[in-house]
Protein backbone atom coordinates (compact mmCIF):
# COMPACT_ATOMS: atom_id res chain seq x y z
CA UNK A 1 0.00 0.00 0.00
CA UNK A 2 1.52 3.35 -1.02
CA UNK A 3 1.74 6.57 0.91
CA UNK A 4 -0.81 8.23 -1.35
CA UNK A 5 -3.55 5.67 -0.72
CA UNK A 6 -6.68 7.12 0.93
CA UNK A 7 -7.70 6.85 4.60
CA UNK A 8 -4.33 7.50 6.23
CA UNK A 9 -5.99 7.98 9.62
CA UNK A 10 -7.76 4.62 9.50
CA UNK A 11 -4.63 2.88 8.28
CA UNK A 12 -2.64 4.35 11.16
CA UNK A 13 -5.28 3.24 13.68
CA UNK A 14 -5.31 -0.32 12.32
CA UNK A 15 -1.51 -0.52 12.17
CA UNK A 16 -1.12 0.82 15.70
CA UNK A 17 -3.65 -1.58 17.18
CA UNK A 18 -2.10 -4.55 15.36
CA UNK A 19 1.36 -3.64 16.65
CA UNK A 20 0.16 -2.93 20.19
CA UNK A 21 -1.49 -6.35 20.30
CA UNK A 22 1.56 -8.09 18.78
CA UNK A 23 4.37 -6.30 20.65
CA UNK A 24 2.77 -4.30 23.41
CA UNK A 25 2.20 -0.55 23.61
CA UNK A 26 5.57 0.24 25.20
CA UNK A 27 7.58 -1.72 22.63
CA UNK A 28 5.93 -0.09 19.61
CA UNK A 29 7.31 3.12 18.12
CA UNK A 30 5.61 5.74 15.99
CA UNK A 31 8.07 4.89 13.21
CA UNK A 32 6.91 1.25 13.26
CA UNK A 33 3.25 2.29 13.18
CA UNK A 34 3.85 4.59 10.22
CA UNK A 35 5.85 1.93 8.40
CA UNK A 36 3.16 -0.72 8.94
CA UNK A 37 0.55 1.73 7.60
CA UNK A 38 2.74 2.54 4.59
CA UNK A 39 3.08 6.16 5.70
CA UNK A 40 5.70 8.48 7.16
CA UNK A 41 6.17 9.58 10.76
CA UNK A 42 5.35 13.09 9.62
CA UNK A 43 1.95 11.87 8.40
CA UNK A 44 1.41 10.15 11.74
CA UNK A 45 2.01 13.41 13.61
CA UNK A 46 -0.35 15.28 11.29
CA UNK A 47 -3.13 13.09 12.63
CA UNK A 48 -2.07 12.31 16.22
CA UNK A 49 -0.14 14.13 18.93
CA UNK A 50 1.40 10.89 20.22
CA UNK A 51 1.02 7.14 20.03
CA UNK A 52 -1.53 7.06 22.88
CA UNK A 53 -3.98 9.19 20.94
CA UNK A 54 -4.37 6.55 18.23
CA UNK A 55 -6.33 4.47 20.76
CA UNK A 56 -8.52 7.40 21.78
CA UNK A 57 -9.12 8.90 18.36
CA UNK A 58 -12.88 8.37 18.49
CA UNK A 59 -13.47 10.05 21.83
CA UNK A 60 -14.42 13.45 20.40
CA UNK A 61 -16.92 11.84 18.01
CA UNK A 62 -18.33 9.82 20.92
CA UNK A 63 -18.64 13.00 22.97
CA UNK A 64 -20.51 14.75 20.14
CA UNK A 65 -22.83 11.77 19.80
CA UNK A 66 -23.61 11.69 23.54
CA UNK A 67 -24.16 15.44 23.80
CA UNK A 68 -26.35 15.45 20.69
CA UNK A 69 -28.49 12.62 22.01
CA UNK A 70 -29.02 14.44 25.32
CA UNK A 71 -30.04 17.57 23.41
CA UNK A 72 -32.50 15.57 21.28
CA UNK A 73 -34.10 13.72 24.22
CA UNK A 74 -37.81 14.52 24.58
CA UNK A 75 -38.52 17.61 26.68
CA UNK A 76 -40.20 15.78 29.58
CA UNK A 77 -37.28 13.32 29.93
CA UNK A 78 -35.65 13.19 33.35
CA UNK A 79 -31.89 13.76 33.47
CA UNK A 80 -31.27 10.00 33.72
CA UNK A 81 -33.67 9.31 30.83
CA UNK A 82 -31.73 11.81 28.70
CA UNK A 83 -28.44 10.15 29.70
CA UNK A 84 -29.93 6.72 28.96
CA UNK A 85 -30.89 7.95 25.48
CA UNK A 86 -27.31 9.12 24.96
CA UNK A 87 -25.91 5.76 26.08
CA UNK A 88 -28.30 3.95 23.73
CA UNK A 89 -27.09 6.13 20.84
CA UNK A 90 -23.47 5.31 21.69
CA UNK A 91 -24.24 1.60 21.88
CA UNK A 92 -25.69 1.69 18.39
CA UNK A 93 -22.47 3.11 16.97
CA UNK A 94 -20.03 1.06 19.04
CA UNK A 95 -21.80 -2.26 18.40
CA UNK A 96 -20.38 -2.36 14.88
CA UNK A 97 -16.83 -2.17 16.25
CA UNK A 98 -16.94 -4.86 18.91
CA UNK A 99 -13.82 -6.77 17.88
CA UNK A 100 -11.87 -3.52 17.61
CA UNK A 101 -13.19 -2.50 21.05
CA UNK A 102 -12.09 -5.83 22.56
CA UNK A 103 -8.58 -5.59 21.16
CA UNK A 104 -8.28 -1.92 22.10
CA UNK A 105 -9.43 -2.61 25.66
CA UNK A 106 -6.90 -5.43 26.03
CA UNK A 107 -4.11 -3.02 25.08
CA UNK A 108 -5.40 -0.41 27.55
CA UNK A 109 -5.76 -2.97 30.33
CA UNK A 110 -2.11 -3.99 29.89
CA UNK A 111 -0.75 -0.46 30.40
CA UNK A 112 -1.19 1.85 33.41
CA UNK A 113 -0.50 4.99 31.36
CA UNK A 114 -3.30 4.07 28.95
CA UNK A 115 -5.66 3.26 31.82
CA UNK A 116 -5.03 6.71 33.22
CA UNK A 117 -5.64 8.26 29.80
CA UNK A 118 -8.92 6.36 29.50
CA UNK A 119 -10.07 7.68 32.87
CA UNK A 120 -9.28 11.23 31.75
CA UNK A 121 -11.30 10.71 28.56
CA UNK A 122 -14.23 9.29 30.55
CA UNK A 123 -14.11 12.28 32.91
CA UNK A 124 -14.28 14.56 29.86
CA UNK A 125 -17.32 12.65 28.61
CA UNK A 126 -18.99 13.06 32.01
CA UNK A 127 -18.28 16.81 32.00
CA UNK A 128 -19.72 17.15 28.48
CA UNK A 129 -22.84 15.19 29.46
CA UNK A 130 -23.30 17.37 32.53
CA UNK A 131 -22.99 20.51 30.39
CA UNK A 132 -25.56 19.13 27.94
CA UNK A 133 -27.94 18.47 30.83
CA UNK A 134 -27.41 21.98 32.19
CA UNK A 135 -28.34 23.32 28.76
CA UNK A 136 -31.64 21.46 29.19
CA UNK A 137 -32.23 23.39 32.43
CA UNK A 138 -31.04 20.74 34.87
CA UNK A 139 -29.45 22.19 38.02
CA UNK A 140 -25.67 21.82 38.45
CA UNK A 141 -25.70 19.12 41.12
CA UNK A 142 -28.31 16.96 39.38
CA UNK A 143 -26.58 17.36 36.01
CA UNK A 144 -23.22 16.32 37.45
CA UNK A 145 -24.73 13.38 39.32
CA UNK A 146 -26.67 12.08 36.31
CA UNK A 147 -23.64 12.44 34.05
CA UNK A 148 -21.26 10.68 36.44
CA UNK A 149 -23.75 7.86 37.03
CA UNK A 150 -24.26 7.58 33.28
CA UNK A 151 -20.53 7.19 32.67
CA UNK A 152 -20.33 4.59 35.47
CA UNK A 153 -23.15 2.65 33.80
CA UNK A 154 -21.37 2.94 30.46
CA UNK A 155 -18.06 1.69 31.93
CA UNK A 156 -19.68 -1.34 33.55
CA UNK A 157 -21.78 -2.21 30.51
CA UNK A 158 -18.84 -1.71 28.15
CA UNK A 159 -16.58 -3.91 30.27
CA UNK A 160 -19.19 -6.69 30.36
CA UNK A 161 -19.70 -6.35 26.59
CA UNK A 162 -16.02 -6.65 25.66
CA UNK A 163 -15.54 -9.56 28.08
CA UNK A 164 -18.87 -11.17 27.29
CA UNK A 165 -19.42 -14.86 27.01
CA UNK A 166 -23.09 -14.60 26.07
CA UNK A 167 -24.35 -13.17 22.79
CA UNK A 168 -25.73 -9.75 23.70
CA UNK A 169 -25.52 -6.34 22.14
CA UNK A 170 -23.95 -3.47 24.06
CA UNK A 171 -27.41 -1.90 24.30
CA UNK A 172 -28.64 -4.90 26.33
CA UNK A 173 -25.74 -4.54 28.76
CA UNK A 174 -26.55 -0.85 29.13
CA UNK A 175 -30.23 -1.66 29.76
CA UNK A 176 -29.25 -4.27 32.36
CA UNK A 177 -26.92 -1.80 34.07
CA UNK A 178 -29.66 0.84 34.15
CA UNK A 179 -32.04 -1.74 35.65
CA UNK A 180 -29.34 -2.64 38.17
CA UNK A 181 -29.06 1.01 39.15
CA UNK A 182 -32.81 1.18 39.74
CA UNK A 183 -32.64 -1.99 41.83
CA UNK A 184 -29.80 -0.76 44.06
CA UNK A 185 -31.44 2.65 44.58
CA UNK A 186 -34.97 1.37 45.20
CA UNK A 187 -36.11 2.39 48.63
CA UNK A 188 -33.22 4.80 49.00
Amino acid sequence: MGRWEPNARGRLERAALELYVERGFERTSVAEIAERAGLTERTFFRHYADKREVLFAGSSALQELLVGAVARAPEPATPMEAVAAALAAAAGVLQERQEHARRRQAVIDANAELQERELIKLASLAAALADALRQRGVDDASASLAAEVGIAIFKIAFRRWVERTEDKDLSRFIEESLAGLKAVTAGA
